[in-house]
Order: structure tokens, then C-alpha cells, then sequence
């Protein structure tokens, strides 16, 4: 969806972004969204961690009830 978004498109949603929440709340915001997206990822890899464990207790059961 994103993939064709270049430098130029970066600079413009910069801008607006700007103008519409003002130099005040524009670092509040990117922390915000930084930490949204630590969690996230945080998140996503203790399930794909978890993953593993899953597939074996998977195989587990399926070989007992054989």
C-alpha cells in the first residue's frame, strides 16, 4: 500500500502534518507512534516465539491419538 511513497511523498505528509497538529505536538505524536509501534512488534515476535512450542504440542497430540 505504501511502497510507492517516496522521499517526496514523506516530505509533503511531513508538512501537512505539521500545519494540521503545529511544532508543539509533532514530537508528542512521533513518540506516541513509536511506542505504539515498539509494542507492537514486541508483540509479534513473542507469538511468533511462541510458535514453535505450539507446533510441537501439535505433533504431541496428534501421535497420541494414533
Amino acid at each position: 500500500m505504501f511502497n510507492n511513497v517516496g522521499i517526496s511523498g514523506l516530505i509533503i505528509i511531513l508538512a501537512i502534518a505539521l500545519i494540521v497538529f503545529g511544532p508543539a505536538k509533532l514530537p508528542q505524536l512521533g513518540r506516541a507512534f513509536g511506542d505504539t509501534l515498539r509494542e507492537f512488534r514486541n508483540s509479534t515476535k513473542g507469538i511468533a516465539d511462541d510458535e514453535p512450542e505450539v507446533k510441537s504440542n501439535i505433533i504431541e497430540l496428534e501421535q497420541t491419538k494414533h
